[in-house]
Order: C-alpha cells, then sequence, then structure tokens
C-alpha cells in the first residue's frame, strides 16, 4: 500500500513561530524534535506522518495518530519510518518505507507499506 502527502513549508514554520515547541509536540516525539533543524524538516516529517496513516488506509485519527507513527534517520541520514507495535499489528505491517523532499516551498512524502 501506498500514501503520499504534501505540506506547506510556510505552514509548518508559521505554527512553529506562533506556538514554539508546543507546535512540534502536537506531531513529533522528544526524539523526532532533536532531528529538526530547519522548518523544511518539520514539514517533511509531518508529510511522512500523513503519508504513513493513508498507506494504511486510515488518515490521521483515532485508529493511527502522529504519535503512532515514529520517524528516525540512518547513519547516513536517510529518513525511516515505522509504526508502534498496535498498529502494526492492527494493520498486518512487515514493513514500511519512506521518501521525503522538499522544494519551492513544500514538502513531499511517500510511504509505501508491505504487509505480511
Amino acid at each position: 500500500m501506498t500514501g503520499i502527502d504534501i505540506t506547506s513549508v510556510n505552514r509548518i514554520k508559521r505554527m512553529y513561530e506562533r506556538f514554539g515547541i508546543k507546535a512540534y509536540e502536537k506531531f513529533l516525539s522528544e526524539d523526532e524534535i532533536a532531528l529538526i533543524k530547519r522548518p523544511e524538516t518539520a514539514a517533511g516529517f509531518w508529510a511522512a506522518k500523513e503519508a504513513a496513516s493513508k498507506a494504511i488506509g486510515t488518515g490521521i485519527g483515532k485508529d493511527c495518530s502522529f504519535h503512532d507513527i515514529k520517524i528516525s534517520k540512518t547513519k547516513k541520514n536517510a529518513p525511516k519510518i515505522k509504526y508502534k507495535k498496535r498498529v502494526r499489528k492492527k494493520f498486518n505491517i512487515k514493513e514500511s518505507h519512506v521518501s521525503i523532499t522538499h522544494d519551492a516551498g513544500f514538502a513531499i512524502a511517500v510511504v509505501v507499506v508491505e504487509k505480511k
């Protein structure tokens, strides 16, 4: 299954300027926040989590919240994505893959989920 999302970098930047770290805490864990160096990265993470929820057919909500999806980085700085165990079990997820890019004020993410 595949999910895709596009997010305005300015929207995430304005949200952070208005609410500070609380804006990031709405959709990111402490470990994820530590990876944010620029608004483009935060927007990419938002898009990745939205795409991940779409890949399992739910969207962000009761069955899969922002905090049910974790983004990290490989040693080569490539993004990795993982669902919480509860979500992996409920949606029979074997593996998940993410690609994130940003350009011209937008961040786009694609997530592919392999089922068991």
